[in-house]
């Protein structure tokens, strides 16, 4: 392991992980952790910013969120996996940060804008959501990550983050906070199964990790297809079509999925037939995972006990960060 690459990723605790998380980057999580320094971050505090109002659905799925990324593969022993809320340098250095970025540059990120957008905020937009960005920003120099997993459309954050580094350096003098690159996925992230846009955990047209076999089933009977291909003799659309950009993703048969997709287009090929070899192609992929979670549903108290371990020894690397932002603002008394 190289003690030089430290990277940050983690999740927001608002439900299950799902299939996009999983080809999107846990996978890929799952890879470094044997390369890299890996911190993996419960983001509850930012999960709040959005639902004050149900502290119990952040709560309920920090265990979730947990119990998934140990069903992975996500290994304690390569990984300190924390929760945001139990490591208070994060929430100090937020507040510092924010002395230093202007409400207009807040309101200028895309990312949050496209956010503010779908939920509806408009002007009523919580304090706290506009400004998670300078959390993440916290988050990622607190842990002095050389390298943050992202998909294109969090590139802002990582933009905002090394402007606050740069601004910061430059008020105080020194370099107290390190500058981080993206490390992009290469994965699309899924759509989902009723074709309206990208997979949601709240939006209901999800595929979640933890889903049964029977559920999987039923899922993907369920899905959204092609819907001009009305009978198995019409020819089909395999662009834009949720089913086959799912059998891209789990059905490693790369040379018969194609032949299939060329039988889709000419016709004679029905939805169910294709929807079934989607099922059997990902209910492989998604057994050992099972598995290993119920393994590790029998003792949540333990799964607490290693998740309040990994944020202590986080607290290792982020109070000596603190420690140099305090003293460059003479808080260090």
């Amino acid at each position: 392991m190289n003690s030089n690459k430290t990277i940050l990723t983690g999740d927001r605790p608002t439900g299950p992980l799902h299939i996009g998380h999983y080809v999107g980057s846990l996978k890929k999580r799952v890879e470094l952790q044997h390369a890299y320094r890996q911190y993996v971050l419960i983001a509850d505090m930012q999960a709040l910013t959005d639902n004050a109002g149900n502290p119990k659905k952040v709560r309920d799925n920090v265990l979730e969120v947990a119990l998934d990324y140990l069903a992975v593969g996500l290994d304690p022993a390569l990984n300190v996996i924390v929760v945001q809320s139990l490591v208070p340098e994060l929430a100090e250095l937020t507040m510092y940060y924010l002395n230093i970025v202007t409400l207009a540059r807040l309101k200028r990120n895309p990312t949050v804008k496209d956010e503010m957008k779908q939920k509806g905020f408009g002007e009523d937009v919580p304090a706290g959501f506009l400004t998670y960005p300078v959390s993440q920003a916290a988050d990622i120099t607190a842990f002095r990550a050389r390298y943050v997993p992202v998909g294109q459309d969090q590139l802002p954050m990582i933009e905002q983050t090394n402007e606050i580094v740069d601004k910061f350096n430059s008020l105080y003098g020194g370099e107290a906070l390190l500058r981080c690159e993206p490390l992009l996925s290469a994965v699309t992230r899924l759509p989902g199964t009723d074709g309206q846009g990208k997979m949601g955990k709240s939006t209901d047209n999800a595929v979640f990790l933890k889903d049964d076999e029977d559920t999987l089933r039923r899922k993907i009977r369920q899905m959204y297809t092609d819907p001009l291909h009305l009978k198995a003799s019409d020819p089909g659309h395999v662009d834009g079509n949720p089913v086959f950009a799912y059998l891209d993703a789990f059905d490693p048969d790369k040379a018969g999925l194609e032949e299939l997709k060329e039988h889709y287009k000419k016709g004679g090929l029905g939805d169910v037939k294709v929807k079934e070899r989607l099922f059997e192609a990902l209910n492989r992929e998604l057994a050992s995972i099972r598995a290993r979670r119920r393994e590790f549903e029998k003792d949540p108290a333990e799964v607490l006990n290693m998740l309040k371990k990994g944020s202590l020894k986080a607290r290792e690397i982020t109070s000596v960060t603190l420690g140099a932002v305090r003293a460059a603002l003479l808080l260090d008394y």
